[in-house]
């Protein structure tokens, strides 16, 4: 969901669905916790996040949250490895549904890998 009228993440968790707000949390709290450094705004009506150019940003659904990588994606190993666990992803997102756990451990290694590429340039 686009909320253009959301001035700061925090703002534009409340005013998701109650059932996505806990995702949403979580998410922000994998971001903030991995890359520590990344610039936090609403950005295209979403929050979104930089760390030496384009990070990553998430948005909520009527089904589901989406959690987006800045340019470069998802690998095709990662996005196997999501799709074997039930998620449906596409060049750029992994969609989580609202009954399906965060994948924590693969953000936090697709963020770790996405900063380090970000650094490089």
């Amino acid at each position: 969901m686009k909320n253009y009228n959301a001035k700061d993440v925090d703002a534009y968790i409340v005013s998701a669905a109650l059932a996505a707000r806990p995702k949403l949390k979580e998410l922000r709290k994998i971001i903030k916790s991995t890359v520590p450094k990344a610039e936090e705004k609403i950005s295209w009506g979403v929050p979104f996040y930089r760390y030496h150019g384009a990070l990553v940003g998430f948005a909520s659904f009527k089904n589901h949250v989406s959690f987006g990588l800045g340019l470069s994606g998802l690998s095709r190993a990662d996005r196997e490895i999501l799709e074997k666990q039930g998620y449906k992803t596409g060049s750029k997102i992994i969609q989580i549904r609202f009954d399906q756990k965060v994948p924590t451990g693969m953000i936090k290694q697709i963020l770790k890998a996405q900063a380090r590429l970000n650094e490089a340039k």
